[in-house]
């Protein structure tokens, strides 16, 4: 296909010879064959179907804001000639990037790479990849598209904390509910075999007296459990990335979490930090008010509240009777003080270790 500067030459081409004939001068006739000798020419360029096998790999597919990642493309020519004047154009959510490919001579492969954009939070749709092939003076050019698109998950950035404490001692016989999360340490109560049970854990003598296969539910009763509240009204990154951090710190040390935002539930796990994280990165704004889902939250363990709301910090007070341990991680502008919550006040992710630690 022709690019504008082809549509030109072809249009001003057209104008001398017209101009040429109708005054009777030849050098008008001249440039204008030359233009069209230009362009016959770079049609021939473009052409053929160049034969290639294209890959693009998107390395790693989820990182943390601000970090790197990279798009990895390689090209080879399957053709019996060689290649010159490719660009590959990738898309990158609503920004395009273009880079030059190497000349392939017949057979060879070429790989490039290039950046992602990772400053913004969230899932960022990579592609279609258009490959282009245009001739030397830029008059024509072949566009293919070639591969998937691909999904960059963006994740919040998030700094090393230690658990947050549940201030209490938790028995080991533990509760009775048959909520509590299952692991390895105590004796909970006898249940009927499901497939995928451990058969280490089956109870010989209740199997051969019921008839039916009975295994011991074991659970890990002395395991806190942390709440992490965030609120999403004007979602600033900081309060994303803060509540992460503390999430991600009980999800890594084994401990049971949850984390819950104005609209409900958005993430429940022991030992995952990947789900977490990957529900946090696409959290968006939200309108309600997190004072109801605060009140509403299931007790026990430690609640940490994370917002910009020196309101909403101030209802923390109101169940700090239900939980072991109520922190408040302000990222407001107003100093704020809760009577029996603790406040980790910070202007920066940076900040929250020593506030964490110090509170």
């Amino acid at each position: 296909m022709l690019t504008p500067l082809g549509w030109g030459t072809l249009a001003g081409s057209l104008v001398l010879y017209a101009t040429g004939f109708a005054l009777g001068y030849p050098e008008p006739v001249v440039l204008a064959t030359g233009g069209l000798l230009a362009l016959a020419t770079a049609l021939a360029w473009t052409a053929p179907r160049p034969k290639l096998e294209v890959h693009r790999q998107v390395t790693p597919l989820k990182v943390p804001r601000g970090e790197a990642a990279v798009a990895v493309l390689q090209v080879r020519n399957l053709g019996g000639l060689a290649l010159s004047g490719l660009r590959a154009r990738d898309r990158f959510g609503g920004t395009e990037h273009t880079v030059d490919v190497p000349r392939l001579p017949k057979g060879a492969t070429r790989t490039v790479s290039y950046p992602l954009p990772t400053d913004r939070r969230g899932e960022i749709p990579v592609g279609p990849l258009l490959l282009i092939r245009a001739d030397p003076l830029g008059l024509t050019r072949r566009v293919r598209e070639y591969g998937e698109a691909a999904t960059l998950l963006v994740r919040p950035r998030t700094i090393a904390l230690p658990v947050p404490p549940s201030g209490r001692a938790h028995h080991l016989e533990g509760p009775t509910s048959d909520n509590a999360p299952s692991g390895t340490v105590t004796f909970h109560t006898l249940r009927e075999y499901v497939v995928g049970d451990d058969l280490r854990h089956v109870h010989w003598r209740s199997s051969a007296r019921t008839g039916t296969l009975m295994v011991r539910q074991l659970i890990d009763a002395s395991l806190p459990t942390t709440t992490v509240v965030l609120d999403t009204r004007d979602l600033p990154e900081l309060a994303v990335d803060a509540a992460a951090s503390v999430a991600l710190a009980a999800a890594r040390a084994g401990f049971p979490v949850r984390v819950i935002i104005g609209e409900g539930l958005l993430a429940e796990t022991r030992a995952d930090p990947d789900l977490v994280l990957d529900r946090l990165a696409v959290v968006e704004s939200g309108q309600g008010r997190i004072t109801e889902t605060v009140r509403l939250a299931r007790g026990g363990g430690s609640l940490v509240l994370v917002t910009a709301d020196p309101a909403e910090a101030g209802a923390a007070a109101g169940v700090r009777k239900r939980f072991d341990r109520v922190i408040c991680v302000y990222t407001g502008d107003q100093e704020v003080s809760v009577p029996g919550v603790t406040v980790a006040r910070i202007t920066d992710l940076d900040a929250l270790p020593l506030a964490w630690t110090t509170r």
